[in-house]
């Protein structure tokens, strides 16, 4: 049985989490399973935007329980192998070159609430909670803490990481760390249409530089991310769906991505 269900319709790759018996808990396995469905949507030139869903009641409950057990006998280069195993998942997800919405119909706690925060763009229903919970049981959020600083500031990610005090969706919006709270019954046809806006209304390629300006300004003083950034805008300038859209503008046409 596949760990990781994958399949496209209307310009949209559909990733699901299919481990409900689990509470689709992160195993090495279905790590790996995640990193090939990405890549696949990567590579897809059908595909523009990637949802991340899950079967079941809960997203993700973060690290499986048995695998934890396996990892108190692990060695320390045993432990930096299956951590790069991880890092390499959420890297994938938040540098990935299309944009990725995620579907949270359940709780999303430590590594699951890890998954959340790498995506662009995160639907959830009111009923769940999110939050990383490692310093409950002794162990660090150390890899999601390098990207919810980036999305939601210091001082907040602070108080989520430190406590890991678990908060409602309403809690996690007014934080900035989901973008929208929405009734189960209205959930995927919310997603849906959220994804169809961006696929109609956008072009791919501006989405794909844009994302990776966002990613990388961050790292840099102000001059050098200017520089960087005036770069990138005279290489757009010069793609084909900037000459098309500016075509289009001008002459009062519908454009069609």
């Amino acid at each position: 049985m596949s760990l990781v269900l994958y399949s496209v319709a209307n310009q949209t790759a559909y990733l699901t989490l299919n481990r409900p018996e689990k509470r689709n808990a992160l195993s090495p396995e279905i790590i790996t399973e995640l990193k090939n469905a990405f890549d696949k949507a990567e590579q897809d030139a059908s595909v523009k935007v990637v949802v991340l869903k899950a079967n079941g009641e809960s997203f993700c409950a973060g690290a499986d329980l048995n695998y934890l057990q396996q990892l108190q006998n692990f060695s320390y280069e045993e432990n930096l192998a299956d951590s790069q195993h991880l890092k390499e998942l959420f890297l994938k997800i938040y540098t990935l070159k299309k944009v990725v919405i995620a579907q949270v119909q359940g709780h999303a706690l430590a590594g699951g609430c890890g998954l959340a925060t790498v995506c662009d763009f995160t639907f959830a229903v009111p009923e769940a909670k999110f939050g990383y919970t490692e310093v409950r049981i002794g162990f660090i959020p150390a890899l999601v803490a390098v990207f919810l600083i980036r999305k939601i500031g210091e001082q907040k990610a602070r108080h989520l990481l430190l406590t890991g005090e678990l908060i409602k969706a309403e809690t996690a919006f007014a934080t900035g760390l989901i973008t929208q709270v929405v009734p189960a019954t209205e959930l995927e046809d919310r997603v849906n249409q959220f994804a169809q806006n961006l696929i109609n209304q956008n072009s791919a390629q501006s989405m794909q530089l844009t994302k990776q300006l966002i990613n990388e300004v961050q790292n840099l003083t102000i001059g050098d991310a200017l520089t960087l950034a005036a770069t990138q805008n005279a290489k757009a300038r010069a793609t084909a769906d900037c000459k098309k859209g500016i075509s289009a503008f001008l002459n009062k046409q519908e454009i069609k991505w």
